[in-house]
């Protein structure tokens, strides 16, 4: 079946524009003003977007939904989790496989793919992954070898944070950044200081300080800023590309951009949360602050008016989300006793196109190109899917999102496809809406519904786009 959406305002990282858009089997054929609709086959959908945006689907690059993590797992599946993503316009996501130290990371990729395949509760939107590396042993680094070469893996995740569960040594660094430069590949990663964190924690828990509004100071800005500079030091010494994750304040993004001005190949990403939200809500009555524990922590307010102007500036490429949803029942009480065993995350994939419309577009503080460029184009461009995702184009997929600005609401988990117990926004202004997503040429989501079918996502292999 082929698709016309007619008299949008399409929009996309560097135009705006008043243009049809027409697709036949999934993808782009035609951009147009003024379609005659008497020329198309009789049963094409039709999608009037009068006074609505048009824009390309988003790409969330930063998504956990399998995430073994503090002994407990986050509470979405791949279904749930990608159908919130859906109604919130964002039709791509790239999901972080965390295996454990000991975990093979071939037999981590087919779990993660297996669950994403899975034809009852598998992936809805289509996807890809990170592979995260936390052992580089010889069978390790043979295992990712083929991951690049037969399943298009082409993005690694590695952690300066998590120390005996996550991190990765020096030796092992310096290994896995000479083995990227050589695949064309990008190592993404969160950066702070596992050692210093360690050290910090104990002896706050040991001084009695164990509630949520303690996980901020045990991993201060230094240590964030620290970790990318000391990240970006082994990068320019082996000249891979590089992708900083979750940047959350102003010094540690210097130390990213001075590093770019030596000649590193460095993208910095920021997410949603460290945009809008800031660490007073770690810091509420009782223990409701352990909603809003994340790594790195929520910052001061002070910080958002620096990732923004970086925004505008282009300096930060992309935004994501860093979803990683844990119930507050039973799971972030967990950490009731100690915050260093509440789960971290703060769930956002669904809200995440509308947070930047509201308080980026809305307040003036990005335009609209540039919110695509960052929740969209910038993630396809980076990792391998440009231009068949990413863009309104001739030959791209038809994942489009008619998106109504006008829409006024609140942010509230009674809106929430995820499965998690409480929304981190509840209550925020709410400004836009995606009325119609489609999916490859086909609707999937209206009006905050899902009306696709059940597991429809398809895998993105990446090393034949782009490259």
């Amino acid at each position: 079946m082929s698709l016309l959406i007619r008299n949008g305002r399409v929009v996309t990282a560097d135009q705006d524009m008043k243009v049809d858009v027409y697709a036949e089997q999934s993808t782009i054929t035609r951009l147009e003003a003024g379609i005659d609709t008497q020329s198309l086959p009789p049963d094409t959908k039709i999608i009037d977007a009068k006074d609505m945006l048009v824009f390309p689907g988003f790409i969330d690059p930063h998504v956990h939904i399998h995430l073994p993590f503090m002994g407990t797992n986050a509470i979405d599946d791949h279904a749930s989790a990608t159908q919130a993503a859906l109604v919130g316009g964002t039709t791509s996501i790239i999901e972080m496989i965390c295996p454990g130290p000991e975990d093979e990371p071939e037999v981590a990729f087919k779990e993660w793919k297996s669950l994403a395949e899975d034809a009852s509760r598998g992936s809805c939107c289509d996807y890809g992954f990170h592979l995260s590396v936390v052992r580089f042993d010889d069978l390790a680094r043979k295992q990712v070898q083929d991951l690049v070469a037969k399943e298009g893996v082409r993005s690694f995740k590695i952690f300066l944070a998590y120390k005996g569960a996550l991190d990765i040594s020096d030796e092992n660094l310096f290994a896995l950044l000479e083995m990227a430069r050589d695949l064309n590949v990008v190592v993404t990663a969160h950066c702070e200081n596992a050692e210093a964190i360690d050290a910090m924690q104990q002896q706050l828990i040991n001084s009695g300080k164990t509630g949520p509004q303690w996980h901020e100071p045990s991993r201060p800005r230094s240590v964030e800023a620290s970790g990318v500079n000391h990240l970006c030091t082994f990068a320019e010494l082996t000249g891979a590309p590089i992708y900083i994750v979750h940047t959350s304040c102003h010094a540690a993004l210097q130390e990213a951009l001075k590093a770019r001005d030596r000649g590193v190949n460095v993208s910095v990403e920021s997410v949603a949360p460290h945009l809008i939200l800031d660490k007073s809500f770690t810091e509420r009555n009782g223990f409701e602050g352990a909603k809003y524990v994340m790594s790195p922590p929520l910052r001061d307010a002070e910080e958002h008016a620096s990732l923004w102007a970086a925004l505008e500036a282009r300096d930060i490429a992309t935004i994501g989300t860093d979803h990683a949803p844990f119930n507050f029942a039973g799971q972030k009480e967990m950490g009731r006793d100690a915050f260093t065993a509440i789960p971290n995350g703060i769930p956002s994939v669904q809200e995440r196109v509308d947070l930047i419309h509201t308080y980026g577009v809305c307040k003036g503080q990005i335009d609209l190109k540039t919110m695509v460029d960052s929740c969209s184009t910038q993630a396809a461009k980076i990792f391998g899917m440009y231009p068949r995702k990413g863009d309104i184009a001739i030959g791209s997929d038809a994942d489009l999102v008619v998106y109504d600005p006008d829409f006024k609401g609140t942010f509230t988990v009674a809106d929430g496809l995820s499965k998690v117990d409480y929304c981190g926004f509840e209550g925020m202004e709410r400004c836009g809406r995606a009325e119609v997503v489609t999916l490859r040429g086909q609707v999937v989501a209206k009006r905050g519904k899902y009306v696709g079918e059940a597991a429809i996502g398809q895998y993105i292999d990446r090393a034949f786009i782009g490259h």
